[in-house]
Parts: structure tokens; sequence; C-alpha cells
């Protein structure tokens, strides 16, 4: 059989062939899956689109969120068969062909860190010569980052300790502020944006 959804409603269950490139979900009736019996289902909820090697379901922007195996997605999903995508209280499964789509694993990214906001402050204080683009730039000293953040170099220290251990830099090595700031960066803790000084007007 062609790839499909199961469609769980109170009534029973349905079958939706994915036969056109893209198929929308809502409760509106304009929509190519039409769920208007559950009322945390926004109008237009999700799509499916078809790519070369298989499925995606990407949320719409909905009120309630689209979830696949009980995650919340943001962005494109790639489907695999027997996933279980949730719109409001309703459950879909997807049904494709298991050969269709071979999914390697990809490595997790590591996730960042959780940060207190004056870890945050310091990271961004540290990093913020990052943004000159220089290959060789250093991060910011302890005392540049005390004078910018109005607090004492001992305060700034132990702040730098934390994160240290928050990022798993434990050796005590010189070099070490130099692969936080490249930590934070690469695991997406400080981004370009928060580097730059805030527009004036």
């Amino acid at each position: 059989m062609p790839s499909h959804l199961e469609v769980w409603q109170p009534d029973g269950v349905r079958l939706v062939v994915l036969s056109a490139e893209r198929t929308t979900v809502g409760s509106a009736p304009s929509n190519d899956v039409v769920v208007d019996s559950d009322r945390s289902v926004s109008r237009l909820h999700a799509v499916f689109e078809r790519y070369d090697p298989g499925w995606c379901v990407r949320d719409l922007g909905s009120s309630n969120g689209t979830f696949v195996n009980g995650v919340r997605s943001s962005g494109d999903r790639v489907l695999r068969p027997g996933d279980e995508i949730r719109v409001g209280r309703t459950r879909l499964v997807y049904r494709g062909d298991p050969t269709a789509l071979k999914v390697t694993d990809t490595a997790a990214a590591e996730p960042t860190p959780s940060l207190t906001r004056r870890e945050r402050d310091v990271l961004v204080a540290l990093c913020r010569p990052l943004l000159s683009g220089d290959v060789f730039t250093a991060p910011a000293p302890v005392s540049d980052i005390a004078g910018r953040l109005f607090v004492s170099e001992a305060a700034v220290k132990q702040h730098l300790l934390r994160l240290y251990d928050k990022f798993g830099l434990h050796e005590q090595r010189q070099s070490r502020r130099v692969e936080l700031a490249n930590e934070a960066v690469r695991r997406g803790a400080v981004a370009l944006a928060d580097l730059r000084p805030p527009e004036s007007g």
C-alpha cells in the first residue's frame, strides 16, 4: 500500500493516502485531512510534504503544536514508518514503505547547558572580541569582563569556574577561557547577534 496516514478519531480510524506532494491537516474544511471533531486542532495545523527520500511533517504555527513520538516538532521532521504524530489531541500514525527512507543515525549535538542570567552575561562579554572576525582573536580578559558588567574580578572568576564545569572543561589549562568561548559559540549558548552592541536610537 502507498504511504498513508491512520487518523484516529472518536468514530474510528480512517486511512488517508498521501498521494499529493503536500497534504494539509487542520479543522478548516479546506484542508486535505479535516479534523473538525477536536477543538484543540488549529484551522491550518500542520502539513505533510513529500521529498525524494520520503515524507516530512511541519507544524504551521498552530496553537497547541505538532508532536512526533511525544516530542514537540519545530521545523521539518523526517518521518519513519510507525511514527505517531499528534495534532491537538488527535493521533495520526504514518505508514510508509520501510525501504523508501533509510535513515542513518546522526550524532546528536551536545546540548547547551542551563545557564543563569549572570553566567550568560559573562559568556557574552567573554566572547565579544570574537566579533572582530580576526582568526586569532583572544576572548576578553577577566578585568574587561568585570569592567563591562560592573562586578569584581573575583565574581567573574567564580562565574567562569561554574561555566568551565557546565561545559565540561575540567582540566586546569591556561587556554580554558579560549576553549570556553569556542564551546559557547559551537554549542549555541552565544550567537553572533548577542555580541553586537545594541543599536542606539
